[in-house]
């Protein structure tokens, strides 16, 4: 299969030959030959100590090595790695032609956002241990994959069928992380379960006795919860959701920023909104309750999601750029942790929070009042009407909210940092293997033309979309240190004292409310 690279153009020093022509020949080359060597040695001392004290250099952690990155102040091109290649046979193989070694970067002075610390806490079980092969075996029990690097390939050995394409739009992100930073992800095997809920409980791997030593499975997957040690990972849908038509996520981040343009905040639907599938949680099924009647109204507009119809209809009801109409919308779990939680936070109105049990990768870090208002999740109707009332009434400190959250997501949820939290969790994870990652007899190696060429064509026209076509010129961000115990004491403080705060202020506003 061919595959067509556009190189960086290079500037190449070619050594002639020297030929042997006499005494004055050979006094001439060796006087050149010192000449070039003194201004070698001068260059490279130079250029030596400027990596060494100027503030630009800085140091990169790859695998278990430290290394220090080249600073390039001048770029003439990129290398373009091929659109995909597919074949009218239908036999698809992986091309020898994809590179697998680094290239220099131009140093990224940018600190990772700060929901980047919560990898240092998501790896901390293994921190004193490492991670061995048999925990690592321990993780199959539940996976549906196991991944492996190795030398900047990917193999899959695959172990049974997740929902929908969750495994294949995962691995395929994981593969456009390698494109973009080709041979700097290290060598690794990981075990990934697509499904929900998280299953590694904390409390089984807790021992009072020191000499015990056993480690939880290391097991990724899309959330987790504070009983759990499951190590969360981005979702699938930031390459795309094939089976609602939702776009890969650097198009809807670009479509929801354009949709909050249409309707100013002042000017949107002055209502709590929601929609989506309740019959997934009993939670979900509770929100309807809250929903406009003849008895009353919670201020909030509820509307449930029938996929089945939606499909039918082309999705001409579910563009998600086009939900942004409400001042307030509503986030609630369903059987785990949701993928909507990004798409409305997105979308500059106030996001109501419902109570979480579950985390993702990112949502840690926002701050209630900051980023979002908090519901209760045992008296949802009553909390939901005095967060729309409190908004209504204080209308610059609740479009504060929308706009905090919303550029919380443009900025630092944006594609590039979702690569990077990605090779910083797969790099910190490689530290801690105790073993050489082996490819086993099952596995299979997987490349773009393997993965994309035999998919529908909505799935293929996802793939496209989110296909990394070059490499990096610029290195990942640079990954904050862990938490302090004390600060992180302190967090947790201080989100506990607003949530109080504002349930105080619900429980006044019903006092008074009830007393009229």
């Amino acid at each position: 299969m061919q595959r067509f690279i556009q190189q960086r153009s290079k500037t190449q020093l070619v050594v002639g030959t020297l030929v042997k022509k006499g005494p004055a020949h050979i006094a001439a080359y060796t006087s050149i030959l010192f000449l070039l060597i003194f201004l070698s040695a001068s260059t490279v001392s130079s250029l030596w100590a400027t990596l060494s004290t100027t503030s630009n250099s800085k140091r990169t952690s790859i695998a278990n090595k430290t290394i220090v990155a080249a600073i390039s102040t001048k770029h003439n091109g990129k290398r373009f790695f091929n659109t995909l290649n597919c074949t009218t046979t239908g036999n698809q193989t992986c091309s020898t032609s994809y590179p697998t070694t680094s290239t220099t970067l131009e140093i990224n002075e940018d600190v990772c956002p700060e929901y980047f610390r919560w990898i240092h806490e998501d790896l901390r079980a293994w921190k004193a241990t490492g991670i061995s092969r048999d925990m690592v075996e321990r993780a199959k029990e539940t996976a549906h994959f196991r991944l492996i690097v190795k030398k900047g390939k990917i193999y899959v050995e695959k172990y049974k069928e997740s929902i929908q394409t969750r495994d294949i739009f995962t691995i395929w992100g994981i593969m456009q992380l390698v494109r973009k930073y080709e041979g700097m992800v290290p060598d690794l095997e990981l075990m990934f379960d697509c499904d929900d809920q998280p299953v590694v409980l904390a409390r089984d791997y807790y021992h009072h006795d020191r000499n015990n030593i056993t480690g939880p499975p290391p097991l990724f997957r899309y959330c987790a919860d504070r009983w759990t040690r499951d190590i969360v990972f981005p979702d699938w849908s930031f390459w795309g959701w094939a089976e609602i038509n939702i776009r890969p996520w650097e198009h809807v981040l670009k479509d929801v920023k354009e949709g909050n343009k249409r309707i100013k905040w002042n000017d949107r639907e002055p209502f709590a909104y929601w929609k989506g599938n309740p019959f997934v949680a009993e939670t979900r099924q509770d929100l309807l309750k809250c929903n406009v009647s003849n008895v009353h109204d919670w201020n909030a507009r509820l509307f449930v999601q029938d996929w089945i119809q939606e499909s039918q209809q082309g999705f001409n009801n579910s563009n998600v750029a086009n939900q942004c109409t409400y001042r307030y919308k509503i986030y609630i779990e369903g059987f785990a942790w949701s993928v909507s939680e990004k798409y409305i936070l997105a979308c500059d109105s106030v996001t109501l929070l419902v109570k979480p049990r579950f985390h993702d990768f990112f949502i840690r870090s926002l701050q209630p009042l900051q980023h979002y208002w908090p519901i209760r999740d045992n008296d949802k109707c009553h909390s939901i009407k005095h967060a729309v009332h409190w908004g209504n009434n204080h209308m610059q400190q609740a479009q504060e909210i929308g706009r905090a959250a919303s550029k919380f997501i443009q900025e630092e949820l944006k594609m590039d940092y979702v690569y990077d939290y990605m090779f910083h969790l797969l790099n910190e994870y490689a530290k801690l293997l105790k073993f050489e990652p082996l490819v086993p007899e099952g596995a299979v190696e997987l490349c773009p033309e393997a993965m994309a060429c035999k998919r529908s064509v909505i799935e293929k026209k996802f793939m496209t979309e989110s296909f990394v076509s070059e490499p990096s010129i610029k290195a990942p961000c640079s990954l904050p240190p862990p938490f302090e115990p004390n600060s992180l004491r302190i967090f947790y403080g201080n989100k506990l004292n607003v949530i109080r705060r504002i349930e105080k202020w619900e429980d006044n506003y019903w006092r008074n409310h009830n007393e009229q």
